[in-house]
């Protein structure tokens, strides 16, 4: 069933008042003592083998000629930097505590370097910035699911039903 104009008018309406009425999100996630830390930096080592692997079984058995494939190793690209980058993130912020970030007001914060060079606070500002790593990667697992569905509906337009 496709959507009809006023569903996908409602859609746009939608975003663009999430988008001009913004409140809190919540969307940070805090790890209550260092054993929290410590088992979300290992998920994030597992999540970045795992990618790796994946990209070394896609090449060895060729399948990253195909266009879908294809896009899902790159995919695992940004996945594997976005886990490096959320690693060092938590380790300067959470365990080795390098930097300290102040609220000034509502659009402002402080960030200090603590124990360091003064560089930290630069780069624990651009390594917060992990979106620009996991959002396109999260993209190009998307064109690559819809490669292989397009794909599979083109050799089985029945879609496998009987």
């Amino acid at each position: 069933m496709q959507p009809t104009s006023h569903h996908s008018h409602a859609i746009v309406t939608l975003i663009i008042v999430c988008v001009l009425w913004p409140v809190d999100s919540l969307a940070t996630q805090g790890h209550a003592g260092i054993e929290g830390v410590l088992v979300h930096q290992f998920a994030h080592l597992f999540f970045l083998f795992s990618m790796g692997l994946l990209i070394f079984w896609l090449r060895q058995a060729g399948l990253v000629k195909a266009p879908g494939w294809r896009y899902i190793q790159y995919a695992a690209v940004f996945f594997i930097l976005w886990n490096l980058d959320a690693f060092l993130v938590h380790y300067l912020d959470e365990q080795c505590l390098a930097v300290t970030v102040t609220s000034i007001d509502s659009w402002h914060i402080r960030i200090e370097a603590m124990k360091g060079p003064d560089w930290l606070a630069g780069l624990y500002y651009l390594t917060k910035l992990d979106h620009l790593l996991c959002v396109p990667g999260m993209a190009c697992l998307m064109l690559g699911l819809r490669h292989m569905l397009r794909e599979t509906r083109q050799t089985d337009p029945g879609g496998g039903t009987p």
